[in-house]
């Protein structure tokens, strides 16, 4: 292979690969809670953002304000990887909300709820992805294959 040459990938992104990545960006450029994006006073291409914006700048390589801003299979794999991290909490740290009358207003938890939470912190969230990620491929794989 001459070093110009790019190899091709074969490859599949998974949900658990979306959940490591949205990891990796907020450890990098900083986690925010009530909006997707922090306004930084600066237009940059890399704000803080919360949990479910990480997975939108994951999938998309760029901020996304909506899941409807990217391609069919793109829109696809952040929704699965949005899912993922819901059953983990679902499983692990569940976010339910119940009426007066004792009976749940939404059936699982809410990514958006349990990000801004005001006793949340910024290596809570980068851990939970983390540890969805790991739910997701002790579920998905086998031997470390898909």
């Amino acid at each position: 292979m001459q070093a110009t040459h790019q190899p091709t990938v074969t490859g599949t992104v998974t949900p658990a690969d979306l959940l490591r990545l949205a990891a990796l960006y907020l450890r990098r450029h900083g986690w925010t809670r009530g909006t997707y994006y922090a306004i930084t006073g600066i237009t940059t291409p890399t704000p803080p953002a919360c949990v479910v914006g990480a997975i939108g700048i994951a999938c998309a390589g760029r901020r996304i304000n909506h899941p409807e801003q990217l391609d069919g299979l793109d829109r696809q794999t952040y929704r699965h990887a949005v899912a993922a991290l819901v059953d983990y909490l679902d499983a692990f740290q569940p976010v339910r909300f119940v009426d007066d009358d004792g009976f749940p207003v939404i059936e699982h938890s809410s990514p958006y709820a349990w990000n801004d939470d005001p006793g949340r912190t910024a290596e809570q969230v980068v851990t939970t992805l983390e540890k969805a990620a790991d739910d997701w491929d002790s579920l998905h794989t086998d031997g470390g294959e898909n």
